[in-house]
Protein backbone atom coordinates (compact mmCIF):
# COMPACT_ATOMS: atom_id res chain seq x y z
CA UNK A 1 0.00 0.00 0.00
CA UNK A 2 1.20 3.74 -0.64
CA UNK A 3 2.10 5.71 1.82
CA UNK A 4 -0.28 8.97 1.10
CA UNK A 5 -0.08 12.12 3.61
CA UNK A 6 -3.87 11.96 4.16
CA UNK A 7 -5.10 8.19 4.83
CA UNK A 8 -8.73 9.01 5.58
CA UNK A 9 -8.73 10.35 2.06
CA UNK A 10 -9.50 8.06 -1.28
CA UNK A 11 -7.48 10.58 -3.95
CA UNK A 12 -4.25 9.26 -5.43
CA UNK A 13 -0.68 9.85 -4.08
CA UNK A 14 -0.09 12.13 -6.35
CA UNK A 15 -3.25 14.44 -5.78
CA UNK A 16 -2.42 14.51 -1.82
CA UNK A 17 1.37 15.45 -1.96
CA UNK A 18 0.10 18.24 -3.98
CA UNK A 19 -2.30 19.03 -1.84
CA UNK A 20 0.36 18.35 1.13
CA UNK A 21 2.93 21.04 -0.02
CA UNK A 22 0.47 23.75 -1.14
CA UNK A 23 -0.43 23.61 2.65
CA UNK A 24 2.28 23.64 4.25
CA UNK A 25 4.39 26.20 1.09
CA UNK A 26 4.40 29.36 3.79
CA UNK A 27 6.31 27.90 5.94
CA UNK A 28 8.07 25.17 4.01
CA UNK A 29 11.76 27.05 4.02
CA UNK A 30 11.55 27.68 7.70
CA UNK A 31 10.50 23.94 8.64
CA UNK A 32 13.07 22.69 6.13
CA UNK A 33 15.94 24.33 8.11
CA UNK A 34 14.51 24.39 11.69
CA UNK A 35 13.43 20.49 11.61
CA UNK A 36 17.24 19.86 10.19
CA UNK A 37 18.96 21.94 12.28
CA UNK A 38 20.01 24.12 8.84
CA UNK A 39 22.21 21.02 7.60
CA UNK A 40 19.80 20.86 4.51
CA UNK A 41 21.91 23.74 3.10
CA UNK A 42 25.38 21.46 3.20
CA UNK A 43 23.45 19.24 2.01
CA UNK A 44 22.47 20.55 -1.20
CA UNK A 45 25.74 22.40 -1.33
CA UNK A 46 27.84 19.06 -1.15
CA UNK A 47 25.53 17.66 -3.84
CA UNK A 48 25.88 20.33 -6.62
CA UNK A 49 29.33 19.94 -6.43
CA UNK A 50 29.40 16.54 -7.68
CA UNK A 51 27.99 17.82 -11.26
CA UNK A 52 30.79 20.15 -11.18
CA UNK A 53 33.08 17.97 -13.13
CA UNK A 54 30.01 17.50 -15.86
CA UNK A 55 30.18 21.21 -16.15
CA UNK A 56 26.21 21.49 -17.19
CA UNK A 57 24.56 24.08 -19.38
CA UNK A 58 21.09 23.51 -19.04
CA UNK A 59 19.46 21.36 -15.89
CA UNK A 60 16.14 20.62 -15.16
CA UNK A 61 15.13 20.50 -11.31
CA UNK A 62 12.34 17.83 -10.79
CA UNK A 63 9.91 18.63 -7.75
CA UNK A 64 11.62 21.67 -6.97
CA UNK A 65 9.35 22.88 -4.62
CA UNK A 66 10.15 26.71 -3.78
CA UNK A 67 13.52 26.18 -5.52
CA UNK A 68 16.27 26.19 -3.16
CA UNK A 69 18.11 23.29 -5.16
CA UNK A 70 17.78 25.60 -8.52
CA UNK A 71 18.95 28.41 -6.55
CA UNK A 72 22.27 26.46 -5.50
CA UNK A 73 22.96 24.95 -9.11
CA UNK A 74 23.73 28.88 -10.04
CA UNK A 75 26.88 27.87 -8.49
CA UNK A 76 27.76 25.93 -11.72
CA UNK A 77 27.23 28.74 -13.77
CA UNK A 78 24.50 27.03 -15.85
CA UNK A 79 22.97 28.97 -18.78
CA UNK A 80 19.50 27.68 -18.17
CA UNK A 81 17.54 26.07 -15.24
CA UNK A 82 14.09 24.82 -15.59
CA UNK A 83 12.65 23.89 -12.05
CA UNK A 84 9.20 21.94 -12.05
CA UNK A 85 6.77 20.87 -9.57
CA UNK A 86 2.97 19.72 -8.93
CA UNK A 87 2.06 22.21 -6.04
CA UNK A 88 0.83 25.93 -7.36
CA UNK A 89 1.48 26.63 -3.67
CA UNK A 90 5.40 26.28 -4.03
CA UNK A 91 6.10 27.59 -6.91
CA UNK A 92 4.36 30.54 -6.40
CA UNK A 93 6.92 31.09 -3.38
CA UNK A 94 9.62 30.04 -5.46
CA UNK A 95 9.02 32.43 -8.38
CA UNK A 96 8.87 35.41 -5.59
CA UNK A 97 12.13 33.91 -4.53
CA UNK A 98 13.60 34.01 -8.07
CA UNK A 99 12.80 37.35 -8.32
CA UNK A 100 13.72 39.23 -5.66
CA UNK A 101 17.07 37.49 -6.18
CA UNK A 102 17.29 39.29 -9.73
CA UNK A 103 17.73 35.11 -11.37
CA UNK A 104 14.21 34.49 -13.19
CA UNK A 105 15.95 34.92 -16.33
CA UNK A 106 18.41 31.92 -15.78
CA UNK A 107 15.60 30.00 -13.86
CA UNK A 108 12.29 29.40 -15.06
CA UNK A 109 9.56 27.92 -12.11
CA UNK A 110 6.88 25.60 -13.88
CA UNK A 111 3.77 23.06 -13.01
CA UNK A 112 5.08 19.68 -14.27
CA UNK A 113 4.65 16.29 -13.24
CA UNK A 114 7.57 14.18 -12.47
CA UNK A 115 6.28 11.23 -14.32
CA UNK A 116 5.45 13.17 -17.78
CA UNK A 117 7.87 15.89 -17.60
CA UNK A 118 6.42 17.99 -20.33
CA UNK A 119 9.65 18.33 -21.97
CA UNK A 120 11.31 16.45 -25.32
CA UNK A 121 13.67 13.43 -25.50
CA UNK A 122 17.25 14.24 -24.64
CA UNK A 123 16.53 17.82 -23.79
CA UNK A 124 19.05 18.65 -20.29
CA UNK A 125 22.64 18.40 -19.67
CA UNK A 126 21.83 17.60 -16.40
CA UNK A 127 18.74 16.98 -14.22
CA UNK A 128 18.33 17.07 -10.17
CA UNK A 129 15.80 16.21 -7.25
CA UNK A 130 16.12 16.95 -3.96
CA UNK A 131 13.99 15.41 -0.81
CA UNK A 132 10.97 14.98 -4.01
CA UNK A 133 11.76 10.88 -5.51
CA UNK A 134 9.85 9.44 -2.30
CA UNK A 135 7.07 11.39 -3.30
CA UNK A 136 6.69 9.81 -6.76
CA UNK A 137 3.50 7.38 -7.33
CA UNK A 138 5.16 5.44 -9.19
CA UNK A 139 9.21 5.79 -8.51
CA UNK A 140 10.51 3.62 -11.16
CA UNK A 141 8.15 5.69 -13.77
CA UNK A 142 9.44 9.03 -12.62
CA UNK A 143 13.42 7.78 -12.84
CA UNK A 144 12.32 6.75 -16.73
CA UNK A 145 10.95 9.98 -17.58
CA UNK A 146 13.95 11.81 -15.52
CA UNK A 147 16.24 9.39 -17.94
CA UNK A 148 14.22 10.58 -21.27
CA UNK A 149 14.62 14.31 -21.28
CA UNK A 150 18.65 13.71 -20.23
CA UNK A 151 20.71 13.84 -23.41
CA UNK A 152 23.04 11.04 -23.82
CA UNK A 153 26.09 11.73 -22.06
CA UNK A 154 24.35 13.51 -19.44
CA UNK A 155 24.04 13.13 -15.79
CA UNK A 156 20.93 12.42 -12.86
CA UNK A 157 21.36 13.34 -9.16
CA UNK A 158 19.18 12.75 -6.36
CA UNK A 159 19.23 13.88 -2.76
CA UNK A 160 16.98 12.26 -0.90
CA UNK A 161 16.52 10.77 2.98
CA UNK A 162 18.12 7.82 4.05
CA UNK A 163 17.95 5.75 6.59
CA UNK A 164 21.14 6.02 9.32
CA UNK A 165 22.84 2.22 9.70
CA UNK A 166 24.55 2.62 12.86
CA UNK A 167 22.99 1.23 15.59
CA UNK A 168 22.90 3.84 18.28
CA UNK A 169 22.29 6.61 15.83
CA UNK A 170 19.87 4.71 14.03
CA UNK A 171 17.83 4.53 17.33
CA UNK A 172 18.21 8.59 18.13
CA UNK A 173 17.08 9.60 14.89
CA UNK A 174 14.00 7.27 14.66
CA UNK A 175 13.24 8.84 17.97
CA UNK A 176 13.55 12.53 16.53
CA UNK A 177 11.83 11.90 13.27
CA UNK A 178 8.91 9.99 14.72
CA UNK A 179 8.24 12.13 17.78
CA UNK A 180 10.32 15.64 17.70
CA UNK A 181 9.98 16.02 14.23
CA UNK A 182 6.14 15.62 13.94
CA UNK A 183 5.34 17.52 16.87
CA UNK A 184 7.36 20.90 15.93
CA UNK A 185 6.00 20.49 11.88
CA UNK A 186 2.49 20.15 13.18
CA UNK A 187 2.78 23.21 15.65
CA UNK A 188 4.30 25.19 12.82
CA UNK A 189 2.83 24.26 9.58
CA UNK A 190 -0.59 23.35 10.97
CA UNK A 191 -1.09 20.94 9.12
CA UNK A 192 -1.62 17.02 11.40
CA UNK A 193 -0.54 15.12 8.69
CA UNK A 194 2.16 16.45 6.67
CA UNK A 195 5.21 15.49 9.22
CA UNK A 196 4.16 12.51 10.43
CA UNK A 197 4.01 11.44 6.51
CA UNK A 198 7.55 12.46 6.28
CA UNK A 199 9.27 9.76 8.60
CA UNK A 200 6.79 7.22 7.08
CA UNK A 201 7.74 8.03 3.79
CA UNK A 202 11.27 7.75 4.52
CA UNK A 203 11.08 4.86 6.17
CA UNK A 204 8.93 2.89 3.00
CA UNK A 205 11.43 4.31 0.41
CA UNK A 206 14.19 2.28 -1.00
CA UNK A 207 17.27 3.52 -0.13
CA UNK A 208 21.12 2.90 -0.47
CA UNK A 209 21.98 -0.39 -2.76
CA UNK A 210 17.97 -1.02 -3.02
CA UNK A 211 17.99 2.73 -4.40
CA UNK A 212 20.60 2.35 -6.82
CA UNK A 213 19.15 -0.87 -8.55
CA UNK A 214 16.04 1.18 -9.18
CA UNK A 215 17.93 3.69 -10.54
CA UNK A 216 19.77 1.04 -13.00
CA UNK A 217 16.65 -0.06 -14.33
CA UNK A 218 15.26 3.06 -14.81
CA UNK A 219 18.81 3.30 -17.46
CA UNK A 220 21.49 4.85 -15.48
CA UNK A 221 24.98 3.44 -15.55
CA UNK A 222 28.28 4.37 -13.69
CA UNK A 223 26.08 5.00 -10.47
CA UNK A 224 27.44 6.33 -7.45
CA UNK A 225 25.59 6.12 -3.94
CA UNK A 226 27.02 8.51 -1.19
CA UNK A 227 25.71 8.67 2.49
CA UNK A 228 25.68 11.98 3.81
CA UNK A 229 25.78 12.58 8.04
CA UNK A 230 25.54 9.23 9.22
CA UNK A 231 23.07 7.82 6.51
CA UNK A 232 20.19 10.68 7.21
CA UNK A 233 20.50 11.68 3.44
CA UNK A 234 22.12 10.11 0.71
CA UNK A 235 23.56 12.11 -2.76
CA UNK A 236 22.65 9.40 -5.57
CA UNK A 237 24.76 9.71 -9.27
CA UNK A 238 24.31 8.63 -12.28
CA UNK A 239 24.88 8.68 -16.37
CA UNK A 240 22.54 8.17 -19.40
CA UNK A 241 24.92 6.55 -21.79
CA UNK A 242 26.56 8.46 -24.55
Amino acid sequence: MAIVPYKEKSTSKREQVAEMFDNISPRYDLLNHLLSGGIDIYWRKKAIRQLKPFAPRTLLDVATGTGDFALEALALKPEKIVGVDISEGMLSIGREKMQKRGVDRIIEMRSGDSEGLPFADNDFDAVIVSFGVRNFENLLKGLQDMYRVTRPGGVCLVLEFSKPRGFIFKRLYSFYSNTILPLIGRMISKDQSAYTYLPESVQAFPDGPDFLRVFETAGFTNTKWIPLTFGIASIYLGQKSS
